[in-house]
């Protein structure tokens, strides 16, 4: 393992590095840490503050990464209350991490130059693929992208849809688009008029209070175990 995560500060790595032999020539805590650092003693690796941090900050990706793995969810101990969306978003992050449910999120709303956009987000794969922390923060906002499902500029009228692994999408249908999950085989059919979007799916309209113009999600269970 990496040792940079024992020490919070540059000055507990010096101090990590100091023997009780040279306090005791020294009886100087302060100047024996200088003299670690100008690389006239120490028991280990002499390291300048910068490579220091810098390790420390790898050390930190590796922390990151080794809480994905353990499949710490985003949402966690983050305040959600007053952000509707994001706290639907919170209620579904696990069961879409470990595949018991992969959901559509539809969104409506304008992009940072004023254009009208809309697109369907498999949110199981923007889980997998994306650090979802500063959404749940509200430092970022989610919205569909060109790589998404489905994305609409209703302005430039650009629209690219995508297959993602867990559905492809079916556009040349009579009822409009059509997602169909890889798992279970299952038709998602997203039509708002349709009666009801398909098998072991839901369809649930969002009140994001007034942050987005419009927001649904499609919930499908798979019952196919992976």
């Amino acid at each position: 393992g990496d040792s940079f995560a024992e020490f919070p500060t540059y000055e507990d790595f010096l101090n990590s590095q100091i023997t009780s032999m040279d306090l005791y020539y020294l009886e100087d805590e302060e100047l024996a840490r200088q003299l670690v650092e100008l690389g006239y003693r120490g028991s280990g690796e002499v390291l300048k503050r910068e490579e220091f941090e810098a390790r420390k900050q790898l050390a930190e990706a590796s922390r990151l990464s080794k809480r994905s793995q353990k499949k710490t969810l985003a949402s966690a101990g983050k305040s959600l209350d007053t952000y509707p969306f994001l706290k639907a978003l919170a209620e579904r992050e696990e069961a879409n991490k470990t595949g018991k449910m992969t959901s559509i999120i539809f969104i409506r709303d304008r992009n940072s130059k004023g254009q009208e956009i809309s697109g369907y987000i498999d949110f199981a794969h923007r889980l997998k693929t994306e650090d979802f922390e500063p959404y749940f923060l509200g430092r970022k906002r989610l919205l569909p992208k060109l790589s998404d499902l489905s994305f609409y500029n209703w302005e430039t009228q650009k629209s690219t849809s995508n297959a993602t692994p867990n559905y492809q999408v079916i556009a040349d249908n009579a009822s409009g688009l059509l997602f169909k999950n890889k798992r279970d085989r299952k038709i998602v059919n997203v039509d708002p008029k349709a009666s009801r979007p398909g098998d072991n799916s839901t369809r649930v309209p969002i009140d994001s209070g007034g942050q987005y113009v419009q927001v649904v999600i499609y919930d499908h269970i798979t019952r196919r175990k992976t």
